[in-house]
């Protein structure tokens, strides 16, 4: 009976630990990049998935072909939702190859940001990057504790169900 209570124990703690790795081990779930000619850009979230009505940070960089910074770019950004245009941010000149800026999200669901990117095309033109932006409303994490604690709960009674069937196949 001790043996089948520290298998128990030795399982949970092995699927906390994997759990653990995996929630810092991932790419983010609010992140991409996308190469359009010469230029690479990247976008981020910080939190991982915004919650709206609450400051989120919106990270940037610009890479050339080989992977390295560019020094110094003009960006201006488009935030659709539903296909239509909910806010902008100007242009604007930045210095290094990353930036990063507060926003907040007003509504739950798909966000569209087109990232325009100046005088750095073929004879000046304009790129334009097109990244999903995903949010959720204030009480949306807690669906995602309910799946995960659910599936603890289940695996927990397969457990309990297999040694339960062990002793009683035991006694006969």
């Amino acid at each position: 009976m001790n043996l089948d209570r520290l298998l128990i124990v030795v399982f949970f703690g092995f699927l906390m630990t994997l759990t653990i790795y995996d929630a810092s081990a991932h790419q983010l779930f609010n992140s991409a990049e996308e190469r359009i000619g010469n230029y690479k850009v990247q976008i981020a979230t910080l939190p991982e998935i915004p919650t709206m009505h609450e400051k989120s940070q919106i990270l940037f960089r610009v890479l050339d072909s080989d992977g390295n910074e560019v020094n110094k770019f003009r960006m201006g950004i488009r935030i659709y939702y539903n296909d239509l245009l909910v806010d902008t941010l100007p242009p604007q000149y930045h210095d290094n190859g990353h930036w990063e800026t507060d926003y907040v999200f007003r509504e739950p669901g798909n966000h569209i940001f087109r990232v325009d990117l100046y005088d750095v095309g073929e004879s000046g033109n304009i790129l334009t990057y097109t990244f999903n932006v995903s949010t959720l409303n204030p009480f949306g994490y807690i669906f995602y504790y309910t799946i995960i604690s659910g599936g603890i709960a289940g695996i927990g009674i397969m457990i309990w169900a297999i040694l339960s069937k062990k002793k009683t196949g035991a006694k006969l």
